[in-house]
């Protein structure tokens, strides 16, 4: 096996598993300021069953390993979220530990602000850490941000915010001097962080190269507290738009900047891999769940303060809770091993969607991301139907149709995408949606004239 360093030189197996070896032993020690801390325990030694915390190097602050994304709270039929829901797992978590919650003004078409305070403040306040966003995609006025931002203080039901960020990063440095720093925001931010109503300011990124090195540039003037960006096994080396993790979390690193991690199963797309890659992550440890090697993977590195995941379900939230109590990091072989499965795993034509919803409301009602995750449930299961002389043709044929059916009613599918491509500047993903959903149309079509 081969793999590339940050500077884009070849490196040999032996070489990558000397370079995860030392990441896998700077989880005892101190880099970054993040290593696991205990209260009253010896830091990385927790006790079992018990959460892993990080400690924020300028706070102090003892996070959770596992934090909750709070934009895929469980939703009622009629379209609003299931309150009673929400609290029974926002109890669950904070019983076990999880204090790091992280919601936005957009999130669960504009509900989830409302709904996570309402289940958390049945607790103490100093029992967790909110994190919520300047979500100012449309309209970046001071006048429209500071609203939206104060907005946000009256929908949590609080007088500071611990984790504030400037929400999603992408379009470029021009746009990102629009939205934030010509428009005055970002000095605003500063000074509500120096009276206290801001904790911790930080961004959260989805653009490249330049981008992020630019608004790290910005350091110095701001003093970035933390920073949100996307790792996981596939994105660390292989990302399908932007740079790689690895590169992302080193530039942090430098910095002892810590950083905040989303999206550490790519939407679900770790959890749900080709049957063989599930059959060979389970060959290494069967009592485990495929989705828990993401999770650990994320945690392992040192600089991380937290790793995000939008548990809708209880059975998910038990799962992470039992990988961070407390974690076990990945040692350099393990490490070696999910790198193959990377590499092994970039064979599958898969559309990297995240299931985020920026897409959504398509103007033409068009269900834009169970059509990409039907798509890429079925590369996974073997049901991408191409040759009609294939033995299994005629069973992928119908599991890909019925399932589609199923998934996404008809007038909401691919066919009535007419290419307006208002969703591709919202897709953090750069994913060229029109382009994809013209193609899986044509798929359809085809499936369907040959019988």
């Amino acid at each position: 096996m081969e793999d590339n360093d940050m500077d884009g030189n070849s490196i040999t197996r032996r070489e990558f598993l000397k370079h995860a070896g030392a990441a896998a032993a700077a989880l005892g020690a101190m880099a970054s300021g993040c290593a696991p801390v205990k209260e009253g325990g010896v830091p990385g030694q927790e006790k079992p069953g018990e959460m892993t915390l990080r400690t924020n190097p300028a706070s102090g602050d003892k996070v959770s390993l596992l934090g909750y994304g709070c934009m895929r709270w469980p939703m009622t039929e009629d379209g609003t979220v299931d309150q009673e829901a929400v609290n029974r797992l926002v109890d669950r978590a904070i019983e076990s530990g999880v204090n790091y919650f992280d919601t936005a003004p957009v999130y669960c078409r504009g509900l989830s602000e409302k709904m996570t305070a309402a289940a958390l403040s049945r607790h103490p306040r100093n029992s967790y850490f909110i994190a919520t966003k300047l979500s100012n995609f449309s309209n970046w006025s001071k006048d429209n941000s500071v609203l939206m931002y104060r907005k946000s203080f009256e929908n949590l039901m609080t007088d500071h915010i611990d984790y504030y960020l400037l929400h999603s990063v992408s379009g470029g440095t021009d746009k990102f001097n629009s939205r934030f720093m010509d428009n005055g925001m970002v000095d605003f931010l500063m000074k509500e962080r120096e009276a206290g109503r801001i904790r911790n300011l930080g961004f959260s990124f989805h653009d490249d190269k330049e981008c992020f090195d630019y608004v790290l540039s910005l350091h110095d003037k701001v003093h970035w507290d933390f920073v949100q960006i996307q790792l996981n096994y596939l994105d660390w080396k292989h990302p399908s738009a932007g740079p790689d993790a690895a590169y992302l979390y080193g530039e942090l690193e430098k910095r002892g900047i810590p950083a905040v991690i989303m999206e550490p199963l790519l939407g679900g797309r770790l959890s749900k891999v080709p049957e063989h890659i599930a059959a060979r992550l389970k060959g290494m440890e069967p009592q485990n769940s495929v989705a828990s090697w993401a999770f650990r993977f994320a945690g392992t590195f040192p600089g991380v303060l937290t790793v995000l995941s939008g548990m809708t379900y209880m059975e998910h939230l038990e799962e992470n809770i039992r990988t961070y109590s407390p974690l076990a990091p990945l040692d350099a072989e393990e490490l070696a091993f999910l790198e193959e499965t990377a590499t092994l795993m970039k064979q599958y034509p898969t559309i990297p969607c995240n299931n985020c919803e920026y897409c959504m409301p398509c103007p033409y009602g068009i269900d834009i991301p169970s059509i990409l995750l039907h798509y890429n449930k079925c590369v996974n299961e073997g049901n991408i139907a191409t040759d009609t002389s294939d033995s299994g043709y005629r069973k992928a044929r119908r599991a890909y149709l019925v399932g589609y059916d199923r998934a996404v009613p008809k007038i909401r599918q691919a066919d009535h995408c007419i290419g307006c491509r208002k969703c591709v500047s919202m897709c953090p993903q750069k994913i060229n949606i029109p382009w994809e959903l013209h193609r899986i149309a044509r798929y359809v079509e085809n499936l369907k004239l040959q019988k």
